[in-house]
Parts: C-alpha cells; sequence; structure tokens
C-alpha cells in the first residue's frame, strides 16, 4: 500500500515556473513507476510525465515536452514535477500516481493516487 501526498501547487504567472512534489509513504516506494496526471474543467484526465522506479527513464505528453521536468529520490520517498515557461492551459489540478508495473501514460494502469494539487497560470 502506498499513499501519496502532492504539493507545491499555487497561482503563477504565465511564464513562470512551479515545482511540484508528491511524498509517499511506505517502504516500497523505489519499486513503483510514477505519473503526473492533470485535470482542467470540464475535461478529461490527461497524462504528463512518467518516470520508471530507477529514475533513469522518464516520458512526457507533446504539450509539456521541453517545460516540464519529472524527476525522484528514493530515500525521500518523493516525485518531483518542475514546471517551466507556464501557459494559462496549464491550469489544472495535477495529481500524481503510482504502479508497480512499468510506466504508461494511461490513468487507468496506475493503482494509488494523490489527492491533487491546484495549479492555475494566469495570463
Amino acid at each position: 500500500q502506498v499513499q501519496l501526498v502532492e504539493s507545491g501547487g499555487g497561482l503563477v504567472q504565465a511564464g513562470g515556473s512551479l515545482r511540484l512534489s508528491c511524498a509517499a509513504s511506505g517502504r516500497t516506494f523505489s519499486s513503483y513507476a510514477m505519473g503526473w496526471f492533470r485535470q482542467a474543467p470540464g475535461k478529461e484526465r490527461e497524462f504528463v510525465a512518467a518516470i520508471i522506479w530507477s529514475g533513469s527513464n522518464t516520458y512526457y505528453a507533446d504539450s509539456v515536452k521541453g517545460r516540464f521536468t519529472i524527476s525522484r529520490d528514493n530515500a525521500k520517498s518523493t516525485v518531483y514535477l518542475q514546471m517551466n515557461s507556464l501557459k494559462p492551459e496549464d491550469t489544472a489540478v495535477y495529481y500524481c500516481a503510482g504502479q508497480l508495473y512499468g510506466t504508461s501514460p494511461l490513468s487507468r494502469a496506475y493503482d494509488y493516487w494523490g489527492q491533487g494539487t491546484q495549479v492555475t497560470v494566469s495570463s
């Protein structure tokens, strides 16, 4: 069982940066692939980025590639999402998620979810 708690969301102007954190409980965090998803009002939840258990491979949605960076610190049981050059269309609730079987852009592949953190980008 893994519990996930996101933090770091907030209000930022377009072009600004935020770093989201997702702290995991449980001693098996290093075994989990982790992902970030987001959901804007009236829209479906969408994939943002994912990272394998070791951190050596990362994957991004085309919409954030080159602007966002996912990373993890297994010693701290934490996964991060560094978001640069933010745009108003990045406004959403951001969720972290975990699963044992490898990265996936599909939300249904993930077993554990955090409660989400709001990111609002003003124009």
